[in-house]
């Protein structure tokens, strides 16, 4: 079978305040903007990312995802993900060009969430001061402290996680990492799969509104355990919340940070965890009881956690300290019951 995707190429973010949003990004987290559009879209990029930009922050009346792009392995490759999307009754578009990278087939899958499949695209040619010693680096590595090197992943939510997990692989070929269900009832609340041998470029969650296409939060990758501990110092010296971490995750055994931007969007730095290269993987059912998300299960995750976006309108969200009001959440999401980020 050929493979299709090769790896999460940028990710498209809605916040109602751009500025306010990309002034963060730029300032607080190191990202570098490196172009404005007519529309007021802002694209950055981090330093160690092979292509032109990492994210795309537009105007919405609220924070949201808007596409998640994914590179496809070949002309090959995007010319048939498109045929498998096509045979499952999903009617995607087609296009020449945008945003700076080559011909494109853009579809919303059947839990509401918008992916754009591409293959032609530039390497990132640095200007003259940004070229690193390091002949393969895209640019010198930022002096910005908390800087991230690559976008990392994207963790959607859903309303059935196993589904969700089944149809990306049937149709685009995504690997099944883990799952987690519940101690206490046959519940699947988190799921991962990957395109390559990461533990997962794509999460899912499991949601309990009415609302489709929602997010749970995007993630940066960082190179080293101390790198991260560094971010977090510099985020809060610049005023950002830190909603949970620093810990290590049962799943994926990647160390990680999560904050918020001025949106309310949720952000994860991460570092660690293992590579998988295994053809014939079997995925383990973590439950929450083995640390699937803290794997030193000596802390509960805040209920703030459990956040998706755009925000549920039948729930309240999260006050200033991250607690939400009630803890219904508690019986269906991860993150309140130590699933995985």
């Amino acid at each position: 079978m050929i493979k299709l995707l090769a790896h999460l190429a940028h990710l498209e973010v809605a916040s109602p305040d751009v500025e306010a949003s990309a002034a963060f990004y730029e300032a607080a987290f190191g990202l570098r903007v490196v172009d404005r559009d007519a529309d007021g879209s802002v694209y950055l990029r981090c330093w160690g990312d092979y292509h032109p930009y990492s994210l795309v922050v537009s105007h919405g009346a609220e924070p949201a995802l808007v596409t998640m792009a994914w590179r496809t392995t070949s002309p090959e490759a995007l010319d048939e993900a498109g045929r498998r999307v096509e045979a499952k009754g999903v009617s995607g578009t087609w296009s020449d060009g945008r945003q700076g990278h080559g011909r494109s087939y853009r579809f919303t899958g059947p839990w509401g969430h918008t992916m754009e499949l591409y293959y032609d695209v530039p390497r990132h040619s640095a200007p003259e001061e940004l070229r690193s010693v390091f002949p393969d680096r895209p640019e010198k590595r930022s002096s910005h402290a908390a800087a991230p090197r690559f976008l990392d992943h994207v963790t959607i939510a859903a309303s059935d996680v196993r589904g969700f997990c089944a149809w990306y692989s049937e149709v685009l070929g995504f690997r099944t990492m883990a799952f987690t269900d519940l101690d206490n009832a046959p519940v699947t609340v988190f799921g991962v799969i990957t395109t390559n041998e990461k533990s997962h470029d794509l999460g899912v969650v499991l949601d309990s509104s009415t609302r489709g296409g929602r997010v749970n939060h995007i993630a940066f990758w960082t190179d080293s355990h101390q790198e991260l501990l560094v971010a977090a110092d510099v985020l809060m010296e610049n005023g950002a919340r830190i909603e949970y971490g620093p810990s290590i995750h049962g799943i994926g055994e990647q160390t990680y940070l999560y904050f918020r931007e001025p949106s309310g969007l949720r952000i994860e730095l991460n570092t660690g965890g293992y590579r998988n290269y295994v053809p014939d993987w079997v995925p383990h059912t973590w439950t929450p009881s083995e640390g699937s998300n803290s794997i030193y299960r000596n802390s509960v995750m805040p209920m703030s956690m459990t956040e998706s976006f755009p925000p549920d309108p039948g729930r309240p969200t999260a006050t200033e300290e991250g607690v939400l009001p009630g803890t219904e959440e508690a019986l269906l999401n991860p993150y309140a019951v130590h699933g995985q980020g």
